[in-house]
């Protein structure tokens, strides 16, 4: 354990890649002892120093790992950084009693942080947002040997591999297959084809002086027919309406049902009604 390491901070991939990845790659392997006398120090006195000779005898894991993702078209030095908060969180949970190496156990780890990271940055707009489409997405991006779309066969073999519906692995390569639209014409396109730029289709009406009249008479004029509609009701379904939908503290149906003495079930009649009447009187 005598060996000098760099300070952590020198080994952040930056501009030059390949000084960072000699210089991890040069770092020593730990032993088995090693690795359990510092795990065991880490986990027993919180001792940080500890921690960072762990964390630096596996960056050039991270590497390993990192340059597997290398298709994405995402910076190879940004993948690495990732991989590295994913490996610093696995030693934090690293336990030595596990009966596990610290390189098996942060595979995890490492790999969830970069798979993050390139859902987050692949596309503008997000490509899997659930947990089933973030599994689906690196499945189904392993899967596809080639550029072409799948065959009815291999739609079906994927599906049943991932154990989805083939209807679910048709809509996952279909969003791979897109692309990210600028909103506005490059600076080089000419007038005829500028136009069809999204900027001039999907225009903001919401400042439009005369749209912006129409809203607030439609709303002042909404909010006067429901003054007028609800002065027509009895006060008990006045009540019933303003302490379940009007207050800032709202009543529920046993609430009132306590408080009228009747079963919750007539409450929930009298709403009805009420709303019934009221929506009648606002579509006159």
């Amino acid at each position: 354990m005598g060996t000098s390491l760099q300070p952590i901070d020198m080994l952040t991939p930056g501009a030059n890649l390949e000084s960072y990845i000699q210089a991890v790659n040069g770092i020593p392997i730990l032993s088995v002892e090693e690795e359990r006398k510092l795990a065991l120090r880490l986990h027993d006195e919180n001792d940080l120093e500890a921690a960072r000779h762990m964390v630096m005898s596996h960056l050039r894991f991270v590497v390993h790992i990192a340059k597997s993702y290398a298709g994405y078209g995402l910076s190879q030095a940004d993948l690495i950084q990732e991989g590295n908060v994913g490996l610093m969180k696995a030693v934090k949970r690293f336990n030595p009693e596990y009966g596990v190496r610290l390189v098996s156990f942060a595979v995890h780890w490492i790999k969830a942080e970069i798979h993050e990271f390139i859902l987050r940055n692949w596309r503008i707009v997000k490509i899997a947002t659930t947990k089933a489409q973030r599994k689906m997405f690196f499945n189904l991006r392993s899967s596809k040997k080639r550029l072409a779309w799948f065959t009815h066969d291999e739609v079906n073999s994927v599906a049943e591999d991932l154990g989805v519906e083939p209807k679910v692995v048709r809509e996952m390569e279909g969003r791979l297959s897109a692309h990210d639209t600028a909103f506005d014409a490059a600076t080089d396109e000419d007038d005829d084809n500028a136009y069809q730029a999204p900027a001039n289709y999907l225009e903001d009406h919401s400042n439009d002086p005369a749209r912006r009249l129409e809203k607030l008479d439609w709303t002042q004029d909404s909010n006067t027919r429901l003054h007028e509609a609800l002065k027509t009701l009895d006060e008990r379904s006045l009540d019933i309406l303003n302490k379940r939908w009007l207050s800032e503290k709202k009543s529920t149906l046993h609430d009132l049902a306590a408080e009228y003495n009747v079963s919750a079930e007539r409450i929930r009649q009298l709403e009805k009604n009420a709303m019934k009447k009221v929506k009648s009187l606002m579509e006159a």
